[in-house]
């Protein structure tokens, strides 16, 4: 019980802080080009890491992890920052935030795949109501759809659950922090040549609002927000603590307003009371 309750704690911080992360690139990718935005965070974030394992004294992961660190870092160190800073420059913030809320149901099928995990029928049952709620919320709110951006998007879903999945995984042996940890270290060498071969012309012509979203991302979206995210899933469940994932959109498109302008619907709060209902059934039968 304690286990499940600090699961739970941990991850809804964790998806707090990645709840930013869409509206944050969108900032960032103004200023940016999308393949530096991506080489650059994860650059940053392999910096710090790798500092924190140094200072720490963290043991090398064995070899046998190695494949395991390859997937996490194609999925959530490359794949997903590249694929929704792709994305959006194609749809809005808003548009592409509501995908999140697929990323419960990818997570929960990498976490049986990868994860040996068996959630009970009626685990499917809500967690597919509430993604269905999203997928709803996404269509009826937005007018403005991209088939490209769209694309994008649900691609970069795929990646992240799959990273989600193994990261939470490998955190049991080597814990949250340190999986990310390693996952940013082994892909820094090809992030280095891309931000080299990327670079911007000039810096004179990017402004505040850029940077501060390159910081976030960098610092709270690639290093922070994993550090609590994989502690819950490894703690709670891969497919019970997943499910927090349901609430990000909505978290997400507040921050949106908030920082963007961009106007919350009334549909929005209805359907966020709805998700949280899916969120708890799911987390009881999972």
């Amino acid at each position: 019980m304690k286990s499940s309750v600090e699961g739970w704690g941990s991850g809804l911080v964790g998806v707090a802080i990645f709840s930013a992360s869409l509206p944050a690139t969108r900032v960032a990718v103004a200023g940016f080009p999308p393949l530096f935005l991506t080489a650059a965070r994860a650059g940053i974030a392999a910096l710090l890491g790798g500092a924190l394992l140094l200072l720490l004294r963290q043991a090398r992961p064995a070899r046998a992890d190695l494949g395991s660190l390859a997937i996490v870092a194609f999925g959530v160190v490359i794949g997903f920052p590249l694929l929704t800073a792709l994305a959006l420059q194609h749809i809005t913030s808003a548009h592409s935030i509501v995908f999140v809320g697929l990323l419960p149901l990818a997570t929960a099928i990498f976490g049986v795949l990868r994860g040996a995990e068996r959630p009970k029928p009626l685990f499917w049952l809500f967690s597919l109501l509430g993604s269905a709620a999203v997928a709803g919320f996404a269509l009826s709110n937005d007018g403005t759809m991209s088939p490209a951006g769209d694309l994008l998007m649900i691609a970069a879903i795929v990646l992240c659950g799959l990273g989600y999945a193994e990261g939470a995984v490998l955190s049991r042996r080597l814990g949250g922090w340190q999986v990310i940890s390693w996952a940013l270290l082994l892909a820094s060498p090809v992030m280095l040549l891309l931000a080299i071969a990327t670079c911007p012309p000039s810096w004179r012509v990017i402004e505040m609002p850029a940077w501060l979203g390159l910081a976030y991302v960098s610092v709270f979206s690639m290093l922070v927000g994993f550090v609590f995210w994989y502690h819950g899933l490894a703690r709670g469940g891969i497919a019970s603590i997943g499910q927090l994932q349901l609430l990000q959109p909505f978290l997400g498109l507040a921050l949106a307003g908030l920082l963007l302008h961009e106007p919350v619907a009334l549909g929005m709060i209805l359907v966020t009371g709805l998700v949280v209902v899916c969120v708890a059934l799911a987390r009881r039968y999972a």
